[in-house]
C-alpha cells in the first residue's frame, strides 16, 4: 500500500513533468509507438483477411500462422531483431507489429464470416458485382468486428510497448527499466499506472467507434424486433360449448 501511494505521489510531482524524461514525452511516445504500430499491421493484415473472408479461402492457413505468431515471446523477438538492426526503432516496431497482425487478421476475416449469407446472396441477386458486394455489403457489416480486433491489437501493443526502452526507444518503459536498476520502486509502479490509464483510454475510445461503425440499418432493425406479436390472438371459443 505504501508503494501505491508513493508510486501516485510520483506521478502527481510536478517536477516529473517537464523536460525530454517528463511524463508527457514519455506518454507521448507510447502512443506514437502505439498508433504507428497499428498503421503498418493494418495495412498488412487488413487486405489478407478481406481476401479470405471474401473468397473463404487459406483461413485454414490463417489461423495456423497467427497461432504460431502469437506464441512467438515479444522480448526475443525484440531481441533478435536489435541484433540485426542495432539500437533504435526498428527492432520495436518489428515486435509490435508481429504481436497485433493476428488479431487484426482475425478480426478482418471474421467480420466478412459474420455476415448473413442471404444478405449477400441478395446484393449479387439484384446485379451487383464482386467489388460492390465487398465495398457495400462486406465491408461495412464486418467493420465492428474488424474494430474489435484493432481494439484488441492496441491494447495488447500499448502494454507491450513498454520494452521499447529495453533497446533505449524510450516510452513509458523508461521508468521501469530506470526503476529497476535503482530499486526505486514507486517509480517502476508509477510507470506501470501510466500504462493502465493509457489502456483504459484506448479501450474507451474504441468501444465508442466499434459502436459508431454499426450500420444505421441493423441499429434500425435491432430496435425494431418484436418480442411478441403486436395483435393479441383471436379467443376461440370451445367448440363444444358453441354447438349447444
Amino acid at each position: 500500500m505504501n508503494y501505491f501511494v508513493g508510486a501516485i505521489r510520483w506521478v502527481l510531482d510536478p517536477a516529473h513533468y517537464p523536460g525530454p524524461n517528463g511524463i508527457p514525452v514519455r506518454m507521448a511516445e507510447q502512443l506514437w509507438y502505439t498508433a504507428l504500430t497499428l498503421v503498418i499491421a493494418c495495412a498488412i493484415a487488413i487486405p489478407i483477411g478481406y481476401a479470405i473472408g471474401h473468397t473463404g479461402r487459406g483461413r485454414a492457413v490463417a489461423v495456423s500462422v497467427t497461432g504460431g505468431v502469437r506464441a512467438l515471446p515479444t522480448l526475443g523477438v525484440l531481441t533478435l531483431v536489435a541484433l540485426w538492426t542495432g539500437i533504435g526503432l526498428q527492432a520495436p516496431i518489428v515486435s509490435f507489429v508481429v504481436l497485433a497482425i493476428p488479431s487484426i487478421l482475425a478480426g478482418a476475416y471474421a467480420g466478412f464470416e459474420a455476415v448473413d449469407r442471404n444478405v449477400v446472396d441478395a446484393a449479387r441477386a439484384v446485379g451487383m458485382t464482386g467489388w460492390q458486394v465487398l465495398a457495400r455489403v462486406e465491408v461495412p457489416l464486418g467493420l465492428p468486428l474488424l474494430i474489435g480486433g484493432i481494439r484488441a491489437a492496441a491494447l495488447q501493443v500499448v502494454a507491450t510497448a513498454t520494452l521499447a526502452a529495453y533497446v533505449g526507444s524510450g516510452g513509458l518503459g523508461g521508468y521501469l527499466f530506470a526503476g529497476l536498476q535503482t530499486r526505486d520502486y514507486e517509480q517502476m509502479l508509477a510507470g506501470a499506472l501510466l500504462v493502465v490509464v493509457l489502456a483504459l483510454v484506448l479501450e474507451g475510445l474504441f468501444a465508442l467507434v466499434q459502436r459508431l461503425v454499426v450500420p444505421r440499418g441493423v441499429v434500425a432493425q435491432r430496435g425494431n424486433v418484436r418480442t411478441r406479436p403486436s395483435r393479441s390472438r383471436p379467443v376461440m371459443g370451445d367448440p363444444i360449448e358453441e354447438g349447444k
